[in-house]
């Protein structure tokens, strides 16, 4: 269940291809090769309002929060955020160098107990490579 949230700040629009953002990390989530394809979500959530240091207008931030299901170690839980954040940081490269962004991700395991869910993707994924 590697579920992503990225909050971002309105003002960053103009400078980030939001859409291109969730691709890549969707992408960068396959490629650690932890988590489940049926059970990555990636959404992003616009702050419209927002206050950030000493309130210039012109200061921007993507916050990622990854939400994932108990039973992968330290080590590839560590793997995994270092693989997604490295390709989100180059992405945003070309931002970092021309305004000021602040840029985070953290994760999240959940708790198995008081976690439910209900999902029929991956039932259709395994149906779809088993036909071709």
């Amino acid at each position: 269940m590697p579920h992503f949230t990225i909050e971002y700040s309105a003002n960053i629009e103009p400078r980030v291809d939001i859409a291109a953002v969730c691709e890549l990390v969707r992408k960068a989530a396959v490629e650690t090769g932890i988590f489940p394809l049926g059970g990555i979500r990636v959404r992003a959530i616009r702050c419209e309002h927002f206050a950030i240091a000493d309130g210039r207008p012109d200061l921007g931030f993507l916050d990622v929060l990854l939400r994932i299901g108990e039973g992968r170690d330290l080590a590839a839980r560590q793997k995994a955020g270092e693989h997604v954040f490295k390709a989100l940081s180059g992405f945003l490269d070309p931002v970092f160098a021309s305004h000021p962004l602040a840029l985070s991700f953290d994760i999240q395991i959940n708790d198995k107990d008081t976690s439910w869910k209900r999902n029929t993707i991956h039932e259709l994924l395994k149906a779809e490579a088993a036909n071709g």
